[in-house]
């Protein structure tokens, strides 16, 4: 099974950018879709962003114009790019590889958009 870890969050102004980063070990991602997810204090885990094998990309309804989704298969890593920081994207932000039929999930990291 896959392991993986994000990293890339923190505390971030209104109108700033940060990147996140999914690397994996145990197995290469490249080969599986992989996806970004994210959780709101109260609120459910939702669909960020997935990437295929081949490269193709999809986003959740909100996100197409602000997020980017990419992947480093040297690395074994996928990345999400997040542009123009809201204060309600303030989330854990996951990352799920479809390695198995239910999925491998990471243990997130928090981003916090505040002034």
């Amino acid at each position: 099974q896959v392991q993986l870890v994000e990293s890339g969050g923190g505390l971030v102004q209104p109108g700033g950018s940060l990147r996140l980063s999914c690397t994996a070990s145990g197995k290469s991602v490249s080969i599986y879709t992989t996806s970004w997810y994210r959780q709101a204090p109260g609120k459910q885990r939702e669909l960020v962003a997935s990437i295929t094998s081949v490269n193709s990309t999809t986003y959740g309804e909100s996100e197409k114009d602000r997020f980017t989704i990419s992947r480093d298969n040297a690395k074994n890593t996928v990345y999400l790019q997040i542009n123009s920081l809201k204060p309600e994207d303030t989330a854990k932000y996951y990352c799920k590889a479809w390695d198995t039929l239910y999925g491998t999930w990471g243990q997130g990291t928090q981003i916090t958009v505040s002034a």
